[in-house]
């Protein structure tokens, strides 16, 4: 994993938003109407080329390939994977998460309760084709342009449970370890293609205003200590400067007043065996929590991937901004510990635009222009 040696390096949260006539065919595919296999395909592979070219020329030094063919950040593995059968509407009706339901005229305009995938039999992956058709397209979409190093994004083994039923395991710790090993192929796949793995992780923070009704503190707390014990299981074999491990406390627009701290989960976080901790900074909820890193320190070998540029709204920070922002995490863990990212993705689900294109490449612009303030402050 390259690090910011001489200049504050540049990244984002791994999706981008895919264009109509590709979205088209995902939603038809996802679905399991009739769609072009061929077709797809190969727009999947020119979309990919196009938008790795387009994070280069927005001064972006570690791209993605934007995860222009699947449907969702998580969503995706469930083609991938053995042992889940979806059952439309399954989910609790009303908003997921106690911020929403505080907010009736909020949570009028949530998305409602979803089908699940219930866990019936031996999970186990099957995606080594699909994976494979993610490394090569992305291998090609580099061959002869000029950026620092490229990374894919995978579903963290707790984001695969996280809100699907279990009824095959004898427990949910028993169900997360065996997603862990069925991943673990994804994982090394990716990484032995010569890429960075970015785990997403946003189960982690995102559990406790789902659950604090069910859980106490404690008991929430408890739970972030058994994914990371099962994401280090899931990354044995891994070296750890491979591995990027990103959480999030969710990339949708509301009033979150009941996100848990960062100074909550990071102790538990920095037990991970990865080389970079990315983490959501730019939401105004949690941008003054860059100063928690004065208390918990960093391990030897951890860099911190920090959200500088917001992917909930269409306003475009100004550089200034950015360059501050950036300035104060370098000030805490050191500017070679420092690489300036995005909130999350900005095609997480790819049916929900929340950032229009033309914006989101703005905004990636300034991310770079930020950083080449920061830098120039910073050495």
């Amino acid at each position: 994993m390259k690090l910011s040696k001489d200049r504050i390096l540049t990244t984002h949260g791994g999706s981008l938003t895919r264009p109509d006539d590709l979205l088209a065919m995902i939603e038809a595919k996802d679905a399991g109407r009739p769609y072009d296999e061929a077709a797809f395909a190969k727009r999947v592979t020119a979309e990919v080329a196009e938008v790795v070219r387009r994070q280069r020329d927005a001064g972006i030094d570690v791209v993605s390939d934007g995860e222009e063919g699947k449907p969702g950040f998580f969503t995706y593995i469930d083609e991938r994977l053995t042992g889940f059968e979806t059952r439309p509407d399954n989910a609790p009706p009303g908003p997921r998460f106690a911020d929403m339901r505080d907010h009736p005229e909020y949570a009028d305009i949530a998305p409602q309760g979803l089908s699940r995938p219930v866990c019936v039999g031996p999970i186990t992956y099957v995606g080594q084709a699909q994976l494979q058709t993610d490394i090569d397209n992305f291998k090609a979409a580099l061959q002869g342009v000029n950026v620092e190093e490229g990374f894919l994004p995978a579903a963290a083994p707790g984001m695969v449970s996280a809100d699907r039923p279990n009824e095959y395991y004898k427990s949910r710790e028993e169900m997360l370890y065996a997603t862990a090993d069925a991943l673990r192929e994804e994982y090394r796949g990716i990484v032995d293609a010569g890429f960075v793995l970015q785990l997403d992780a946003p189960d982690i923070p995102m559990a406790y205003p789902r659950k604090m009704h069910e859980w106490t503190k404690a008991e929430y707390l408890k739970d972030v200590e058994l994914l990371v014990e099962v994401t280090n299981h899931s990354l044995q074999g891994i070296a750890p400067e491979m591995v990027r491990f990103h959480v999030c406390w969710g990339n949708y627009e509301a009033p979150h007043h009941y996100d848990v701290e960062v100074r909550e989960i990071a102790p538990s976080l920095v037990k991970l065996r990865c080389g970079a901790l990315y983490v959501e900074a730019a939401n105004p909820r949690h941008e003054h929590e860059w100063s928690v890193w004065r208390d918990v320190k960093l391990p030897d070998g951890m860099a911190l991937i920090a959200g500088i540029i917001d992917t909930k709204t269409n306003i475009v920070e100004h550089p200034e901004l950015v360059a501050e922002r950036i300035v104060r995490f370098a000030d805490v863990v050191g500017r070679e510990n420092v690489i300036a990212g995005t909130d999350c993705g900005f095609g997480t689900v790819a049916n929900r635009r929340r950032v229009f294109p033309s914006v989101m490449w703005a905004k990636l612009r300034v991310l770079s222009d930020g950083a080449a303030i920061a830098s120039k402050r910073l050495w």
